[in-house]
């Protein structure tokens, strides 16, 4: 189903939510476009080149109306190799804690990389008078209708000016050298490299500079953190703590958990993800629970906006083999020991220990 790899782990088919095998992210710097994974709340929109148009509103001194002529013409072309992760990554995690019904069961794979082509968000809001006001908020409304939604409504949600003008966020048509996919947001999509993957809004038709974030049912009551005994389905708008920034996180990759694996060398394979502007300083895995850790090796980056990689050889004794790993940010934090304690009734950002089993025989 749209064109992604057989071993594509599809959660749902319509909306087509999809993550691939840990072991299809190993080692890729870029991940191809038939093993990046898809979120998605609604059908998915099919609009042409030719009638997709973009317009900017709000307070802004000259609004604008582009085509996509317009926007690629008029506009100079930059390019970021970003990572998205989904704000319920790794919620299977959460699951072992205690069960979230109606989410979807995400592993570790929400998580891909690419090289994304577009026009600085930066660059249009200028041309169309944006103001100077760090308070202000850009709101991004889309086409794709949601019944996840109460009421029923298109997709939307919104992002701080101050980030909306940093330069690496883009209204992007380009995704590793390719024209943008209609399953990842074609023709155009924005792309906000930091922040959990539901504020890089596919199919993007409308901005809207605003005293407010956005009052989308995705941003004012979806993607938030409630309290553990809160009821999402009674939260009211603004409860809860609005999601921004990506959660420092890691997970193994190779070999697949629960893979039986041969005694001698072996090597674990792993990303590493720093929210926003942090990078990854550190990588440590544990065989022992966490008693004691040694340091994996980081492979080098290509973007201070993409994953790391991170990579540990050992030597593997026969009998079962339990790994744990965690990450540590240029800020100094490392993540949270237990998913117990961070479950939230919609299972957003789980950046507990990673663990791994493998049976070494």
């Amino acid at each position: 189903m749209w064109d992604k790899r057989p071993d594509t782990i599809v959660h749902e088919e319509s909306p087509f939510n999809a993550e691939p095998a840990r072991s299809a992210l190993c080692g890729r710097d870029v991940t191809p476009v038939d093993t990046f994974y898809s979120r998605n709340h609604g059908p998915i929109p099919e609009i042409t080149k030719d009638d997709w148009q973009l317009r900017i509103t709000g307070l802004v001194t000259t609004p604008l109306a582009l085509s996509f002529a317009e926007l690629t013409g008029r506009f100079d072309t930059h390019a970021v190799i970003a990572t998205l992760q989904c704000a319920g990554n790794r919620r299977t995690g959460f699951n072992q804690v205690r069960d979230i019904p109606g989410e979807d069961p995400w592993g570790p794979g929400a998580t891909s990389t690419a090289e994304w082509r577009g026009a600085r968000l930066r660059d249009v809001l200028q041309a169309a008078g944006v103001q100077d006001d760090p308070s202000l908020h850009v709101a991004f409304g889309a086409p794709d209708v949601s019944d996840l939604a109460t009421p029923v409504q298109p997709y939307g949600g919104s992002i701080p000016l101050p980030k909306a003008m940093s330069e690496e966020v883009l209204l992007a048509w380009g995704m590793n050298c390719e024209p943008l996919p209609r399953v990842h947001g074609g023709p155009v999509r924005v792309v906000v490299p930091g922040f959990i993957g539901a504020r890089s809004v596919k199919w993007i038709t409308s901005i809207t500079v605003q005293p407010e974030p956005s009052d989308n049912f995705f941003q004012s009551r979806a993607y938030r953190i409630l309290p553990a005994d809160a009821d999402p389905d009674t939260a009211k708008p603004g409860d809860g703590i609005s999601l921004s920034s990506v959660a420092l996180n890691c997970d193994v990759l190779a070999p697949e958990d629960g893979a039986t694996v041969p005694a001698g060398p072996m090597t674990l394979h792993g990303y590493a993800l720093a929210g926003d502007d942090r990078t990854v300083e550190r990588v440590d895995v544990s065989f022992d629970g966490g008693s004691t850790w040694t340091q994996a090796a980081l492979e080098p980056t290509h973007s201070k906006w993409g994953w790391q990689l991170w990579s540990f050889a050992l030597c593997a004794a026969p009998g079962p083999l339990h790994v744990t790993v965690r990450a540590w940010d240029s800020t100094g934090s490392t993540q949270p020991e237990s998913a117990a304690t961070l479950w939230n009734p919609k299972g957003y950002a789980n950046n507990s220990w990673a663990t791994a089993n493998f049976d070494v025989t």
